[in-house]
């Protein structure tokens, strides 16, 4: 892959752009570079729940995401490439099939928290939801999927988030609505 990363510190954006994939250079406040801060957020957020004690195969899963994220930056970074596949979208339907199936119908609505791992996961829900609403700002400039990969991501994050739970054997937080007397 060659050294293409071997001068962090260029001095370039001091001026308040950044430069994308292919050689342009936007301002970063436009909308395609805070959809890719979201992403890149949303990206660590993956990583950091990663540190947590996980399953085996929820690591491995939530390994595949984070390549999946980049994959998507990489078509908010290089207007017209096409990185991520029908395929990621499908993994993403599977695994959140798979969770769902072992886990109580859910009656109520949840708050995020239970034990520290679903409460990082419910944390990577709402900034997926965040990164979702980022990329809906450049529908006329980006292909559906990436949105299409976010809106099940966020999804997968929530069942995920009830799995870890169930893993640790602690309950869900139940919404408790204030009733006014």
């Amino acid at each position: 892959m060659g050294h293409r990363l071997s001068r962090i510190v260029t001095r370039t954006g001091d001026d308040g752009t950044t430069g994308l994939g292919d050689g342009s250079r936007l301002s970063k406040s436009a909308p395609r570079v805070m959809a890719l801060g979201e992403v890149d957020e949303l990206n660590c957020i993956v990583g950091m729940l990663r540190c947590e004690a996980l399953p085996a195969e929820v690591d491995a899963f939530l390994a595949e995401v984070q390549h999946d994220l980049f994959d998507l930056g990489s078509e908010l970074a290089v207007p017209g490439y096409e990185a991520l596949h029908e395929s990621q979208l499908a993994m993403l339907e599977q695994q959140a099939e798979q969770w769902n199936a072992q886990l109580p119908m859910l009656k109520e609505f949840i708050l995020p928290g239970g034990c520290r791992a679903a409460a990082v996961a419910h944390q990577g829900r709402a900034v997926c939801r965040r990164a979702e609403r980022a990329l809906v700002l450049l529908a006329d400039t980006l292909r559906g999927l990436p949105r299409q990969y976010l809106n099940r991501l966020s999804d997968v994050l929530f069942i995920l988030a009830r799995y870890l739970n169930q893993q640790a054997q602690v309950a869900d937080v139940l919404w408790q609505p204030r009733r006014k007397d």
